[in-house]
């Protein structure tokens, strides 16, 4: 029971964090967040994207530790920094992009171009790699 529901309460943190990053970006192209808080949250998100971390990622554990902790502070940080007026109409963009429905037809493609690629892949290695 106890395990349910840290569980669903850390559901609930990861859908937050997802919604409140798409806020954040919204957030960063409104010309009433201070200039501070823009270059926040660019720097988070540019730590987010860069190959290059602070503890490199092929360090057992502590390598995705600092990613797990730098990353929602610096969220929490730039939040903490956009007017509350201004995030509340962010969040409410960002949960009706959020939830906008994915297209079934764009799913089928991908699958089928996956598909193609790996019947092209074999049909080389079979053609052309020694028997």
């Amino acid at each position: 029971m106890l395990f349910a529901i840290k569980f669903s309460s850390i559901k609930a943190w990861a859908r937050n964090l997802k919604r409140d990053s798409v806020a954040l970006y919204l957030a960063s192209r409104d010309p009433r967040v201070p200039w501070h808080a823009k270059a926040v949250a660019v720097a988070v998100a540019a730590y987010a994207l860069s190959p290059i971390d602070l503890i490199p990622d092929f360090i057992p554990i502590i390598g995705y530790l600092d990613d797990l902790i730098l990353l929602p502070l610096g969220i929490w940080l730039a939040l903490a920094l956009v007017p509350d007026e201004v995030m509340e109409e962010c969040r409410t963009k960002a949960s009706a992009l959020l939830q906008r429905p994915s297209s079934r037809g764009g799913m089928i493609a991908i699958i089928v171009l996956w598909f193609a690629g790996a019947l092209a892949l074999a049909w080389a290695a079979f053609r052309y790699l020694p028997r």
